[in-house]
């Protein structure tokens, strides 16, 4: 395959480089993109039109149909907890469009890229996806399934992919083993659902009243209202908790454990804090001591997964559960209610249909 290079270089905002966005110079190609030029709440959101992204020897250029928000993203829009600034700019984003879900269509491709052509669809994580285009690496995207929209499709790569880790990798879970998911209607929740039951696992939600019925709805086993229903207080056992919810205090999650059961915290729960990782550290420096296991989750942006993700849902084994879609323009509204904690699922942006401008090469 002959392989095409993106948009010109000079783009306004090269993916990973800068952090202004700045008008795009006479005769640039442009586009619509939600952007942020601090660090802070979802008041610094704004709908800007900036020039297009220019892509590396190994990536590619997607014209994005639907973008997948996720509590990283927020992470990385507020600066919270402040070690995510030693990677994101310690002052200001490096990148300043926000998102990282992503699917759409390739649009061009580097010239190190054989694995993918213009025209494919595809879904994965990006470099900005909360735009009309969006640069990515190629191994971090895999085709779009046919059974699913593109709405379904971006919800998948980050909460899927932790979800799965979580599960398989660091909870080490096994066939016919009692699993207890804690934050299981959200959008790694109702993931980590679908795949705890494809592994074979017996499984028990924990959500509010208001979502029991989705988290039932989606294959758990059991469903468990956190206000009325003391799920930690000894009287079952689990093989493995994932604990996606990040209030619960360690000794009555240990309790909740069997004697030689698993605990993954994933996710960072004291965002305000440096780390935003008081009880995973906490978790870990416990357990050479205890005969528990008490670990936590960083998740890694894997293809494979990515792949193997892809496979349960042509397989009709995991099914995206999206809360509701916002458009582009109301990406900062879609933040506060991600925050505010309204998602049933994943919520997602969905970029209007616009016919792609014609691309133009140096």
């Amino acid at each position: 395959m002959n392989a095409q290079t993106g948009p010109p270089a000079r783009a306004a905002t090269p993916a990973g480089k800068g952090r202004g966005t700045a008008s795009p110079v006479p005769g640039q190609e442009t586009m619509q993109a939600i952007v942020q030029d601090r660090y802070g709440s979802a008041d610094v959101l704004r709908l800007k039109e900036i020039g297009r992204p220019a892509i590396g020897a190994g990536e590619v250029l997607i014209r994005v149909r639907a973008a997948g928000l996720d509590r990283g993203t927020w992470h990385l829009m507020a600066g919270q907890p402040y070690l995510v600034r030693l990677v994101s700019g310690l002052r200001a984003p490096k990148n300043p469009v926000p998102g990282l879900d992503v699917a759409g269509t390739v649009v061009a491709v580097g010239p190190d890229v054989t694995r993918l052509k213009p025209g494919d669809e595809v879904f994965g994580i990006s470099k900005g996806s909360f735009a009309e285009y969006a640069p990515a690496r190629h191994d971090k995207l895999v085709p779009k399934p046919a059974n699913l929209s593109f709405e379904q499709a971006a919800a998948v790569a980050v909460s899927g992919l932790t979800a799965l880790q979580g599960l398989r990798d660091a909870g080490h879970l096994q066939q016919g083993q009692h699993v207890l998911i804690i934050g299981a209607s959200g959008g790694v929740g109702t993931f980590a659902v679908q795949i705890a039951k494809a592994l074979g696992a017996e499984v028990t939600g924990v959500c509010s009243a208001a979502k029991t019925g989705l988290v039932a709805s989606i294959g758990a086993d059991h469903v468990i209202d956190y206000a009325k229903t003391g799920f930690a207080d000894g009287a079952q056992r689990y093989d493995l908790i994932l604990d996606l919810a990040g209030n619960t205090p360690l000794p009555r999650l240990r309790r909740a454990l069997t004697p030689a059961g698993t605990l993954v915290i994933a996710g960072g729960e004291d965002a305000g804090g440096w780390t935003g990782m008081g009880r995973q550290l906490r978790a870990v420096a416990l357990s050479p001591f205890v005969h528990q296991r008490l670990t936590s989750l960083l998740s890694r942006q894997r293809q494979a997964d990515l792949e193997y993700l892809a496979q349960l849902i042509e397989a009709g084994r995991l099914t995206p559960v999206i809360g509701k879609a916002y458009p582009l323009h109301q990406a900062p509204d879609a933040m506060r209610d991600l925050l505010a904690g309204r998602a049933r699922g994943k919520l997602v942006i969905t970029v209007a249909d616009v016919p792609p401008a014609p691309r133009h090469f140096p």
